[in-house]
């Protein structure tokens, strides 16, 4: 493969993205990389890498024109790109109006449709710009003290919004200013990390300022000393605040609770905020799940939001809630609808909602009525839609699936059948050949039907006999749909001549709420034989290497593999696990959300007439140590503050003392996820030396 180049940019009035003070973007370097040519259609994790990554489709006010951006990620700087495009709707060649190093992000189209906002951090911190349509005449908006997070013009375009951290907690230095070289924190409650970062003494708070043209008049805390988060931490964004059309209302998503409180419950609500009078009620007091994404009707006079109903349940089913806002009624019109929705967006008339929803193992693009609550389905295929929006006689929507990355399509309102508008990736697909993906359904133990996804190797051949891996998915409540992964990419694994067997085993969504629910507190049961039966189905093939099996997964799928590892009766010749839950105990009273291991436990290890929680606590890995006797390569991250890094740790000398081959990939400056181009190819390359060690002999 070619290496990709790196274009300098001499002048700033050569691209676009140019702003009066040159001087801040002279010489400024961009990485644009040229399609690499490669040596084979087979994938590689450099390939891998290699892909621009589609994100934040917008589209204009006059539905003419999509803005987008793509990232890319320069392997040997470690590091990534990010750039702003736009494409006609009609389609044709995609510009790209922001060719700099300086990493935009949030770009939208600003109400009247004649600038673009986005915000850079060329200027120091984080602030907001607008530049025109067409990448030129870029200017500094705000120059707000330490940056900002996100924005929202109002749809009047009278007000705007903004996210900015806020300071109301003490660290060790104000406490203690005469010892300004120690370093410590001085804690009195939970939640004093986060997935994966320590708590800075900063909450996010919204500020709202009159705006004109280019102009922000003094701004306003609308949450000004609540030590509460809005957009929620830590993956909330602009998505969880919504102006109403008139500008007059600010519908924002928060939790407000606070340490103990706040690890306990997910209880979030959807608050109003009158720019006004500048009172702010709670709409959705009462309702104990998550309440967020609010969307106001084209006409003001609805609110519609995803709602769960009970509180501390992350994965309770995402209902969609509409309510009249000046009678205060709510509806649920997904009562009778037993499937999840998300990505709420109205219809330009109001008279319809649009979402996506997953079902068996694919996630579809739906619409309601809302004249008579009726539900349709409108796409049908092996894929994801991410993410769907009006335009038009269209459907504006983000696509994957296992063989593609995102890009965008434009689908029929009425038939769903769709034509792609963008093709970032075209040029390095056209060169790979992907295994073939199959959808096999399997009876279960107990009598039900399993949907489990098969991918087979490049040119893969029946009369052979290929090493098999059975996928392991985390979650524990994630569909085990057609997305794309940068890491635990099938297609990258098939490519390594193995084939792969995906279960969506019980406790996954787009199979009904029953199937989702029934592995709360049953861990090691159930849905464990599901993974079993999957594996043993398929060994029966002709073509699959009974002898040479692997188990591989990540989170709760690495809790599945280290629990195989010691129920798995000889089935197994490698495990790989990936931030795996390993001692029940321990996790308790490490981790930082604790309404999750409530629920999924049933309760704490220390209460013994909790019947449901002790027999939780059997299933846990660490109890089964004595039965370990197969090759087991562990990788955790450090930053990894959901499943804490002693959990892989303890795996890895657990192994060494019990003398089973064992390895330990241990990442210092990742979390849950490996995100670092390096560190993401490092993981590609251990992951199939290991699997490769111990299946291919």
């Amino acid at each position: 493969m070619n290496k990709i180049t790196l274009f300098v940019i001499a002048s700033a009035l050569v691209f676009g993205c140019q702003q009066k003070e040159t001087t801040i973007m002279k010489q400024a370097k961009n990485y644009v990389p040229e399609t690499p040519q490669l040596q084979s259609d087979i994938m590689t994790p450099e390939i891998l890498w290699s892909f621009g990554r589609l994100g934040g489709a917008q589209l204009s006010p006059d539905g003419s024109t999509v803005l987008y951006t793509v990232t890319y990620y320069n392997i040997e700087e470690d590091k990534s790109y990010r750039d702003i495009y736009t494409i006609s709707v009609n389609g044709g060649e995609a510009k790209n109006i922001c060719n700099t190093a300086a990493k935009e992000s949030g770009a939208v189209w600003r109400p009247d449709g004649k600038k673009i906002g986005y915000m850079s951090a060329v200027s120091g911190t984080n602030q907001l710009w607008e530049m025109n349509p067409d990448g030129s005449g870029a200017k500094q908006v705000s120059k707000v003290d330490d940056g900002i997070s996100g924005f929202k013009y109002s749809p009047d375009q009278s007000k705007i919004l903004y996210i900015k951290a806020v300071k109301l907690d003490e660290s060790i230095h104000d406490l203690f200013p005469d010892l300004p070289k120690a370093n410590a924190r001085l804690e009195n409650d939970i939640m004093y990390r986060h997935w994966d970062t320590w708590h800075d003494y900063t909450y996010n708070h919204i500020f709202v300022a009159d705006y004109d043209k280019g102009k922000i008049g003094k701004a306003v805390d609308i949450m000004e000393g609540e030590r509460f988060d809005s957009p929620m931490n830590p993956f909330g964004g602009t998505e969880q605040i919504a102006w109403s059309p008139d500008g007059k209302t600010l519908a924002y998503t928060c939790k407000k609770k606070v340490g103990k409180a706040y690890s306990l419950s997910t209880n979030s609500d959807i608050y109003l905020y009158d720019v006004e009078s500048k009172k702010t009620i709670n709409f959705t007091s009462g309702m104990m799940g998550y309440d967020q994404n609010p969307v106001f009707s084209p006409n003001g006079r609805l609110l519609a939001w995803e709602s769960m109903e009970r509180d501390g349940y992350e994965s309770d089913k995402n209902r969609l809630f509409v309510a009249e806002l000046e009678t205060g009624e709510k509806k649920d019109y997904t009562e009778t609808f037993d499937q999840n929705a998300q990505g709420l967006n109205w219809s330009e008339d109001g008279n319809s909602i649009y979402f996506i929803s997953d079902i068996h193992a694919t996630d579809e693009i739906y619409r309601l009525d809302m004249a008579d609550g009726s539900i349709a389905r409108l796409t049908d295929g092996v894929h994801n839609y991410q993410s769907v929006v009006p335009a038009g006689e269209k459907l504006l929507a983000q696509k994957v699936s296992m063989s593609q990355p995102a890009e965008l399509y434009l689908v029929d309102r009425i038939t769903g059948e769709e034509e792609a508008l963008t093709s970032v990736n075209k040029g390095i697909l056209d060169q790979l050949t992907m295994g073939k993906v199959e959808k096999r359904w399997m009876e279960t133990t107990d009598g039900k039907q399993m949907l489990t996804w098969v991918i087979y190797p490049p040119h893969f051949d029946p009369s052979k006999k290929y090493p098999t891996l059975l996928y392991n998915q985390g979650g524990p409540q994630g569909t085990v749909s057609q997305f794309w992964s940068y890491r635990w990419n099938f297609q990258m694994m098939a490519a390594n001549d193995y084939i792969i067997v995906a279960p969506n085993r019980r406790g996954l969504p787009g199979f009904g709420q029953e199937w989702n629910e029934q592995i709360s507190k049953d861990y090691g049961g159930q849905n464990i034989k599901d993974l079993l039966t999957a594996i043993d189905e398929m060994a029966k093939e002709p073509y699959v290497d009974e002898n040479n099996l692997g188990a591989v997964g990540a989170s709760y799928g690495g809790f599945s593999v280290m629990y195989l590892a010691g129920h798995h009766e000889g089935r197994f010749n490698a495990f790989i696990a990936h931030d795996g839950i390993f001692n029940f105990e321990h996790m308790y009273t490490t981790t930082e959300e604790m309404w999750f291991v409530n629920w999924d436990y049933g309760g704490a290890y220390w209460d013994k007439n909790n019947a449901a929680a002790q027999r939780s606590y059997t299933f846990s890995p660490h109890k089964y140590i004595q039965n370990w006797d197969t090759p087991i390569l562990i990788v955790q991250g450090e930053k990894d503050y959901r499943v804490p890094p002693e959990q892989g740790l303890a795996a890895f000398n657990a192994a060494i003392l019990r003398d089973v081959p064992a390895e330990l990939l241990y990442f210092p400056d990742e979390n849950h996820w490996v995100l670092h181009p390096q560190n993401g190819i490092l993981w590609q390359r251990v992951f199939f030396n290991w699997l490769d060690k111990w299946l291919k002999q």
